[in-house]
């Protein structure tokens, strides 16, 4: 039986999703507590890998697994054996073939800033602290060079020169509500740290060290040392996943 589970976490005490040897991650607490549930070894499969301090709202998992647990049954059973920074939001049987990351079609995350002059303690793990005035007009004009299939090595880690950078962003939505930005960014697939990056140099932009027009320059440079800041981990979720 395949199962797949909607997962949602707070990323703030976990070295991110990924399984590493004598660290605490997101991935290892779900394996750990299936294995409990299931009395087997369980290989998960995921929809994406999340770094430090990273969130979910919609992390997608599968598993394969011989139990004849009904597969609604997890949302309320892993509810008993996950801490409490994760929980399951749904759980349901999938194709025998079905893979999480494989198969999604579209991924959505959202970044939140808090843009007031002095850090706010509350949502200091769940937002990004950008003390300058932005202009909004700037940074959604300049997000919109970015709409489109293209070449995105100008929004990746430096390092990571092996994946094809190719990617498509269908959509940049930014909104403000009071002290807080909201980056709506959905696209086929991400590269790492991109979101982050173009958060980062559209701040850049917004706060007047760039203008709007430097984005396509800055996209068709190719040249990671042309775009702006990494934006912070704290401020980035997983939103939804698309099939």
């Amino acid at each position: 039986m395949n199962i797949a589970l909607i997962v949602e976490y707070d990323g703030t005490n976990f070295a991110g999703w990924q399984a590493q040897p004598n660290k605490r991650t997101v991935e290892e607490e779900l394996r750990k507590s299936l294995e409990m549930a299931t009395d087997e070894k369980i290989e998960l499969i995921s929809a994406g890998r999340t770094d430090r301090k990273v969130h979910s709202f919609g992390q997608v998992v599968n598993f394969h697994t011989n139990r004849e647990i009904p597969p609604e049954n997890y949302k309320s059973l892993m509810d008993y054996l996950l801490p409490n920074d994760i929980s399951i939001k749904d759980s349901f049987r999938v194709s025998d073939d079905f893979h999480a990351r494989f198969d999604a079609k579209k991924r959505q995350y959202r970044f939140v800033v808090y843009n007031r002059e002095l850090p706010n303690a509350i949502y200091r793990n769940y937002s990004y602290h950008f003390k300058f005035k932005v202009d909004m007009e700037n940074m959604i004009r300049a997000s919109k060079y970015l709409i489109g299939t293209h070449d995105f090595t100008s929004f990746k880690l430096a390092s990571n020169n092996l994946i094809n950078p190719i990617r498509t962003i269908e959509k940049i939505d930014i909104e403000k509500d009071g002290d807080f930005i909201y980056f709506t960014i959905l696209g086929n697939a991400f590269l790492h740290n991109m979101v982050r990056i173009i958060v980062g140099t559209l701040l850049n932009i917004g706060g007047g060290k760039l203008k709007a027009e430097d984005m396509k320059e800055i996209l068709e440079s190719k040249d990671r040392q042309r775009a702006g800041i990494t934006a912070g981990a704290e401020g980035l979720f997983l939103e939804k996943v698309f099939y």
